[in-house]
C-alpha cells in the first residue's frame, strides 16, 4: 500500500485533471435558463455520474487494459502525453477538445438534461481523469489500495458537488479572470504531473533509461 503522502498527491492529480472550477462558465451557461430545483438534481446528477465513472475505472480499468491487450507502460506514455494536452489547454484558459468540443457545447444547449453528457463526461470524468486514475490504480493490486482509490473518487465527486453547488457565486465573485487565473494554476500543477508519468511509463519500456 502506498503513503498517505502519496495518496494525498493522488487526489490532488485526479482534483486538478476533473477541474470542477474551470467548469463553472460551461456549467452556469448550460443551467442558467433552469429552475433552481433543476439545477440543484444537474448538480446532484453531474456528481454522482463523476463518482460512477472514475469508481469504475478504478475496478475495471485494469481489466479492460488486459482485454484489448495494452502494456501499463504504453498506457502511462499515452496517458502522460494526454494529460500534458490538457495542461497545454489549460495554460490558455481554454477548454480541451477531448473534454468538450464547440459542436458538443452547441449541441448541448439544445438538451433538456445536461447532467450526465456534457456535464459529468465527457466535461469533468473525460478521457484524461481515466487515464488517471486507471495509471494511479494500477501502482498496487491490493484490495486496500483499491478501496482507497474508490474513497478518493468519491472525494473528488464530493467536490465537485460542493463546487457546482456554489457555481453562480464562486463564478460572480472569482469572474472569467479569476476563473482563469485558478485555470492556469492548475495547468502547471498538471504539466508536472504529466511529465511524472510519462517519466515513469518511458522508465518501464526503456529500463536502461533508469540506470544511473
Amino acid at each position: 500500500m502506498l503513503t498517505w503522502a502519496q495518496y494525498v498527491k493522488i487526489l490532488i492529480a485526479v482534483l486538478v485533471i476533473v477541474n470542477p472550477f474551470g467548469a463553472i462558465p460551461a456549467f452556469v451557461g448550460l443551467t442558467g435558463n433552469q429552475p433552481v430545483k433543476d439545477r440543484r438534481r444537474t448538480v446532484h446528477v453531474t456528481a454522482f455520474s463523476v463518482g460512477v465513472v472514475l469508481a469504475m475505472a478504478c475496478l475495471f480499468g485494469e481489466s479492460l487494459l488486459r482485454f484489448f491487450g495494452i502494456s501499463m507502460a504504453s498506457f502511462r506514455v499515452g496517458g502522460g502525453i494526454l494529460v500534458m494536452l490538457l495542461a497545454v489547454t489549460m495554460f490558455n484558459a481554454q477548454l480541451s477538445g477531448s473534454k468538450h468540443t464547440p459542436e458538443e457545447a452547441k449541441e448541448a444547449e439544445h438538451k433538456s438534461d445536461v447532467a450526465v453528457v456534457p456535464l459529468a463526461i465527457p466535461l469533468l470524468s473525460g478521457p484524461g481523469a481515466i487515464s488517471t486514475v486507471i495509471i494511479y490504480v494500477y501502482q498496487d493490486s491490493g484490495w486496500v489500495h483499491h478501496g482507497i482509490m474508490v474513497g478518493i473518487c468519491v472525494l473528488v465527486a464530493a467536490v465537485v458537488w460542493i463546487t457546482l453547488r456554489m457555481a453562480i457565486p464562486i463564478g460572480a465573485a472569482l469572474g472569467k479572470t479569476g476563473i482563469n487565473i485558478v485555470t492556469r494554476i492548475m495547468g502547471l500543477i498538471l504539466a508536472a504531473i504529466a511529465v511524472e508519468i510519462t517519466a515513469s511509463g518511458l522508465g518501464m519500456l526503456f529500463p536502461v533509461l533508469m540506470q544511473k
